[in-house]
């Protein structure tokens, strides 16, 4: 049965309540061990990362999404903030990023953890909120911070694959100085998609959503789903951007024979044949109701 698109966005704001990882919850979350995960390495190449994986040398997603992007509006921020203050704010950020994830990580696995330092006090309650909200649907997960690669073409690491609601899912953390609009993440969506078809491809699975669980400083969450035929756009849009970037680096894309327009003509397909059934399902269903 074909399913329409589906696209969700969810916004919690919560008190500014003191950290407690564990929140009455188990302090752990249950292990399914469905799929046996390659293990890889990162690197960095002349400012890109670069993931070996199973024999390969694959550019990360973020590396390909970062030079494919427009970054007008990046670069207009950095001329209102100024390169010293922009560059303080970006690091600030990543760090506090960097250690939410950890508790989040370390919450999932159930290995105790704890960070006294200025950045961990603010990251501690970020992965609270997630952990209360983001997590609760969960069913079980089957890896953190997995590392997924689609042969030939790219790698990268997730942060949760996992059964949330009943559905297989792909989920990534996000924190946020301020909440996110829809519009300007769409290389947040590109990002899960990429991750939903090598997880797919490489593993045999059917992702069916992806789940984006953003929280910032003052501890507003927000959480941007994207299912079924959003999902399908998802992955064909990001493929665009894979060719743009294999368009730059020709020579590499010839030495390894990349036809990423293959693969978007196969999703085309794939959408053409999914939208006749969809046409198809809704004639029987109008024919049942006039009998």
């Amino acid at each position: 049965m074909f399913h329409g698109p589906c696209f969700v966005v969810h916004v919690i704001r919560t008190g500014n309540d003191g950290p407690d990882l564990g929140y009455g919850r188990d302090s752990f979350m249950k292990l399914n061990s469905k799929y046996r995960y390659h293990q890889g390495t990162t690197i960095t190449d002349r400012g890109s990362r670069i993931y070996e994986i199973q024999g390969m040398r694959l550019p990360s997603v973020t590396t390909i999404l970062g030079q494919t992007k427009d970054d007008t509006y990046l670069k207009k921020w950095i001329a209102k903030k100024g390169h010293e203050e922009a560059e303080r704010i970006k690091n600030h950020s990543s760090k506090r990023g960097t250690a939410m994830h950890k508790f989040l990580e370390k919450y999932i696995k159930g290995t105790g953890y704890d960070d006294l330092t200025e950045i961990g006090v603010q990251a501690k309650p970020m992965a609270q909120k997630i952990i209360d909200i983001g997590l609760t649907p969960i069913d079980y997960y089957y890896g953190s911070e997995v590392t997924l690669h689609y042969p030939g073409l790219y790698a990268g690491s997730t942060d949760l694959v996992c059964e949330h609601n009943g559905l297989e899912t792909i989920a990534d953390f996000k924190q946020s100085n301020r909440p996110k609009q829809v519009e300007w993440i769409e290389d947040y969506f590109l990002q899960v998609a990429a991750y939903a078809m090598a997880h797919d491809y490489v593993y045999g699975s059917n992702i069916k959503q992806c789940i984006i669980m953003v929280c910032t400083p003052d501890l507003y969450y927000q959480e941007f789903k994207i299912q079924y035929g959003e999902l399908r756009k998802h992955k064909h849009a990001f493929l665009k951007r894979l060719d743009m970037y294999y368009e730059k680096k020709r020579d590499y894309k010839e030495e390894r024979q990349i036809d990423t327009k293959e693969l978007l003509n196969a999703f085309e397909k794939e959408k053409q044949e999914l939208a006749a059934s969809y046409r198809q399902s809704l004639a029987n269903k109008k024919e049942r109701e006039n009998k």
